[in-house]
């Protein structure tokens, strides 16, 4: 049995939203997507490897619509988890249970937005020349914010919630305007449960004593 014919059940429609049919694909990622973002929320550790899995059904879903950049973070959205399940387990240094909460540093802030800027701009060129892309400047964007926004997730930066809620404006409708509706739905539900995790990471931030200034990594 090959590749092809273990992921070929997966895209057949499951249901039809707005006329559109709706893949067993979307359907899973939809509900690994909304779990993880709810865990992330309550800094629950499972929420890498249910994260994992949504980026392997985005993967096959992102490929079929043409949003070859979302599915290329994908992979990256991976190997970044792998980096998070790490540092949040081990990231928060000797005597520490876990990671804590922190503020992004001013430094963080200029390399984020520099590697935002520059990664949108490449990304923008790349796909309109060498795919048949409809929206490349809109999936580099999205992408560009959803990889600045998942470094803050992996250092538990309470700012990393704002770059979600800045991508979900995007996502959504750009999602249905790819007839992705029920994903479109979901990253609906991604903001309100962003706008959740940034009211718990700030009151669990509140809560972190404060470091001598130099110390903060």
């Amino acid at each position: 049995m090959s590749l092809a014919d273990i992921v070929e059940p997966l895209q057949q429609p499951l249901f039809t939203l707005l006329d559109t049919p709706v893949s067993w694909t979307e359907v899973l990622g939809f509900g690994s997507g909304a779990l993880c973002v709810w865990l992330v929320a309550r800094q629950y550790l499972a929420n890498w490897p249910i994260g994992i899995a949504n980026n392997l059904f985005f993967i096959l879903l992102f490929v079929q619509a043409g949003l070859y950049a979302d599915a290329g973070l994908q992979i990256v959205f991976i190997t970044l988890a792998v980096y998070g399940w790490w540092t949040w387990t081990h990231g928060g240094g000797p005597g520490r249970d876990g990671l804590p909460v922190r503020r992004t540093s001013r430094t963080e802030w200029s390399w984020l937005c520099a590697a935002g800027v520059v990664g949108t701009a490449g990304l923008t060129l790349l796909l309109a020349r060498a795919t048949d892309s409809t929206v490349p400047f809109w999936d580099a964007l999205t992408t560009a914010l959803s990889l600045m926004a998942t470094y803050g997730q992996c250092r538990k930066r309470v700012e990393s919630w704002w770059l979600w809620i800045a991508a979900d404006v995007v996502y959504i409708p750009l999602y249905a305007y790819k007839e992705l509706y029920l994903t479109s739905l979901l990253y609906v539900g991604f903001m309100t449960l962003c706008v959740l995790g940034l009211r718990n990471w700030s009151r669990d931030l509140a809560a972190v004593p404060r470091e001598p200034a130099g110390v903060r990594a």
